[in-house]
């Protein structure tokens, strides 16, 4: 059979049913729930730090990378490192992404550390975004329980579709940002600039498809099939792309790594992406001080501590992070948004109907973490 007659032919449908042999080889896509939590005890760690480690790899990164490995020095002592192989130097190409999902880590880390009586004290080791060890954390029993609900961070996911454009209450707004107001900024429907950042980011998402190093990146990182998902334990899934039926079911069991490269790929995914921002009541911008490791690390703490809010306000949040990778758009960002420091985050958001349940695939303990 033509593979690409297959996809594009409007009868579909017809040849669906008689594969049904083929369809029955992966008929669901391999969710987060899927995998196998008991490998976590070949790492020998203790049961806290098991906890501990598995809620901070619960932490966003860019095609879901995961770019972290753990150095376990002894109990309660690691050295959390950037693991250079899950880069994506076509679209970071300093890294700078890498540091902030290494933030968002270490954000968790905090929480869970505090939720069961851990007092976490960090020291940072980098001095370059492209250092291997990035922070030694030590934990200190300190019978002190801080009041956090784990829960939020098992929860936690990107919403891509279906967010309403109704304006988000203001005392949602003020609890979201009361932590850090003057980094997160929110940018309404209303406003002349939520016009300027969905029209620049169709044009960077347009600008990136066709850029064939990213999007050769962005097909080394999907996980096409279930099999491979289940080995790999990161990337993107149909499950986390939000491709759910019969079209996940086709990109399963007939979509490559060739197809992501076909001009019918990039201009279905530009497609999508003018869908998605038609629909939302406003952008989170986050911004640094400066480009430094400690700055970037703290950046991306302040961005896990808003996506651990927002759930529970039926908020979804969709890190577009186009405009800040395609340095064409990029250089008139600061001054069409009317904000003097760094944007280090560019977060779509807007209610929700139904929250879904979180999809995304986490590496098992003995992956990341090392003796």
């Amino acid at each position: 059979m033509n593979r690409r007659k297959f996809l594009a032919g409007s009868g579909a449908t017809i040849v669906i049913v008689g594969v049904t042999g083929y369809m029955l080889s992966d008929m669901q896509n391999f969710e987060r729930s899927d995998s196998d939590t008991k490998q976590n005890n070949k790492t020998r760690l203790k049961a806290d730090e098991i906890k501990i480690l598995s809620l901070a790899s619960l932490a966003p990164s860019g095609h879901n990378t995961q770019p972290w490995f753990i150095k376990s020095l002894a109990p309660y002592h690691w050295i959390i490192c950037n693991d250079k192989k899950r880069w994506l130097p076509a679209v970071d190409p300093s890294q700078r992404e890498t540091v902030l999902s290494i933030g968002a880590f270490l954000q968790n880390l905090t929480y869970a550390a505090d939720s069961i009586g851990y007092k976490p004290n960090f020291k940072l080791m980098a001095t370059t975004n492209q250092d291997e060890e990035m922070m030694e954390v030590k934990l200190i029993k300190s019978g002190k329980i801080f009041s956090f609900d784990t829960e939020t961070i098992r929860q936690r996911r990107t919403v891509r579709s279906n967010m309403l454009v109704d304006a988000i209450k203001k005392e949602d707004l003020r609890d979201l940002i009361s932590e850090d107001p003057d980094m997160i900024h929110f940018i309404s429907a209303s406003s002349r600039e939520y016009g300027y950042l969905n029209e620049q980011t169709i044009e960077a998402n347009r600008i990136q498809s066709y850029r064939n190093a990213a999007q050769n990146e962005l097909s080394n990182w999907i996980r096409f099939s279930s099999k491979d998902a289940k080995k790999k334990l990161d990337g993107l899934t149909t499950g986390s792309m939000e491709i759910d039926g019969i079209p996940g079911w086709m990109v399963r069991n007939f979509y490559d790594r060739e197809n992501v490269m076909s001009k019918s790929f990039r201009d279905r995914g530009i497609a999508q992406v003018e869908k998605q921002v038609a629909s939302s009541a406003g952008w989170f911008l986050i911004s640094s001080k400066e480009d430094s490791v400690g700055a970037l690390i703290e950046t991306g703490k302040m961005m896990q501590r808003l996506f651990l809010k927002v759930r529970d306000k039926n908020i979804g949040i969709h890190p577009m992070t186009q405009i800040l990778e395609e340095p064409s758009i990029k250089q008139s960002l600061n001054t069409s948004v009317g904000i003097k420091d760094q944007i280090q985050f560019i977060l779509r958001a807007g209610y929700v109907k139904n929250y879904p349940d979180p999809v995304s695939l986490r590496r098992t303990l003995d992956m990341f973490v090392r003796k």
